[in-house]
């Protein structure tokens, strides 16, 4: 868990929170990683991208982390941009690293695979009650491709867990921690 040291930049407020949630990756040995809001980045000047710490820049350390454990991350945007930028910070995991460019309910909806670690931040929290209906129909179309040992990590907290904490609580899903900005659940609480 070394090389996850190198993301511990001081604007990365969701840092610690991440290593806390993928140390537990690491103990139950989970391999399949789905990300819904793909690490945007920022523009500087007109063809330069920047990382954008502040928003805690998942993809790239989900990305790293994947290709570490020869696991996947499969993530998803509805903006071509945020992926084309995603994929330029994470072109050395681009084996383990495999981006849609879909609704993150209709990626949901027809994912194949089943889910070790689900990590939903799509859709900007500005309006809180369409942020938090969007991310409960993600949790609706997810729960059924998680495994018994999944870990589900939620973003904004208050901005977007509205309803989408409840429905996993409700179908069998236990806090595991919580953060100022996210939430952990599993069903398993080891």
């Amino acid at each position: 868990m070394d090389f996850l040291e190198k993301y511990k930049h001081k604007k990365n407020i969701r840092f610690p929170f991440f290593k806390k949630a993928l140390q537990i990756a690491i103990k139950r040995n989970l391999k399949i990683f789905v990300e819904t809001g793909t690490s945007r980045g920022k523009d500087k000047f007109l063809f330069f991208k920047k990382k954008n710490w502040k928003d805690g820049m998942s993809t790239l350390m989900l990305a790293d982390f994947a290709h570490q454990i020869n696991g996947e991350l499969h993530s998803c945007d509805i903006s071509k941009k945020n992926i084309e930028n995603a994929k330029d910070f994470t072109r050395e995991f681009a084996r383990n690293t495999f981006f849609y460019h879909k609704d993150s309910i209709e990626f949901l909806k027809n994912f194949e695979k089943k889910i070790d670690f689900l990590y939903l931040d799509s859709f900007d929290g500005h309006n809180v009650e369409l942020a938090s209906k969007h991310q409960l129909n993600e949790a609706k179309h997810a729960i059924s491709k998680l495994k018994d040992n999944s870990l589900v990590l939620v973003d904004d907290k208050g901005a977007k867990t509205l309803y989408s904490v409840p429905f996993f609580e409700e179908n069998g899903y236990f806090l595991v921690g919580e953060s100022e900005h996210q939430i952990l659940l599993s069903k398993n609480v080891n």
